[in-house]
């Protein structure tokens, strides 16, 4: 899925769009892009490789989790120190008209671009917090690659929401030491679940992944769902897996993408969450699309 979503390299550096544009960048041997500025915001999420980025002269060894935030004007570049290694990354691009109609929607929406001018371009976010943040991005890109009704209206409202939610996470990390509360780890927790499904997802290893107690995050998961935390994984691979068979993926393929590690225990949550086999359930949603 998240493939079909990457985006090939273009040196452009003009917006075709009236308002904003996203794209998801994976590349090898990427050569470095010379020193440039535009005339519009770039927020640019990094999550892998060994690069520096340069902003008005000054050079930042990024890491993963790292969110820059390049305003107007601003000359920057990109410097991949190992072209060896994947360079992964995100960028939002949004056009100083849309960054003003929201300011004058809510002065909530500014708290990060008020920021830059202030003291700095860099914001770094947690592996939780960043997987929330890329989770936003490729709901985005989904969209975008979409041609469902709402779409626009919908891409907007998403727009607005990870712009709204970086704003947060930099006001909290400012003012309260970067504590969080039950909902944002429980909103981490299930986000890193949701990216992570084909993996072993232990109570122990989203412990070690968090830095809380098993003990607490099963309450998180009671509180919020009224499921144990396993119920509520099971639930989540069950309904990637009837996604997978809806967009014509085997049987097989549909449980590895699930994360299930046998047929038989796969066969069995299959017929329990929804009371049929999953060769029945692609014969009949097959027949159900070809009507």
């Amino acid at each position: 899925m998240k493939k079909k979503l990457q985006s090939e390299f273009n040196s452009r550096q003009y917006m075709l769009s009236r308002d904003f544009e996203a794209f998801y960048y994976s590349d090898v041997n990427f050569s470095s892009v010379g020193i440039h500025s535009h005339n519009y915001y770039e927020i640019y999420f990094f999550s892998e490789g060994a690069v520096t980025m340069e902003i008005l002269g000054k050079p930042y060894a990024l890491r993963p989790g790292d969110v820059i935030t390049v305003p107007p004007g601003a000359s920057h570049r990109a410097i991949v120190r190992d072209p060896q290694k994947p360079y992964r990354r995100f960028v939002l691009w949004l056009s100083p008209e849309l960054v003003e109609s929201l300011q004058e929607s809510s002065a909530d929406y500014m708290y990060v671009f008020r920021k830059v001018a202030e003291n700095g371009f860099v914001m770094h976010l947690d592996p939780g917090e960043f997987t929330v943040v890329k989770n936003k991005l490729f709901a985005i890109l989904e969209e975008i690659h979409t041609e469902r009704y709402g779409r626009e209206t919908r891409l907007g409202l998403l727009v607005n929401e990870i712009i709204l939610h970086l704003c947060r996470l930099s006001y909290e990390a400012d003012n309260h030491g970067g504590v969080r509360d039950n909902a944002s780890y429980f909103e981490s927790i299930t986000a890193f679940i949701e990216e992570h499904l084909e993996e072993e997802l232990s109570l122990s290893r989203l412990s070690s992944r968090f830095y809380i107690s098993p003990f607490y995050i099963s309450h998180l998961f009671q509180e919020n769902t009224g499921l144990p935390a396993h119920q509520y994984i099971t639930k989540k691979r069950l309904a990637a897996a009837a996604g997978a068979i809806r967009d014509g993926s085997g049987i097989t393929e549909a449980q590895a993408t699930a994360g299930f590690q046998d047929y038989s225990g796969f066969y069995s949550a299959f017929r329990k969450e929804y009371g049929m086999s999953p060769s029945e359930y692609k014969n009949r949603w097959k027949g159900d699309a070809e009507r």
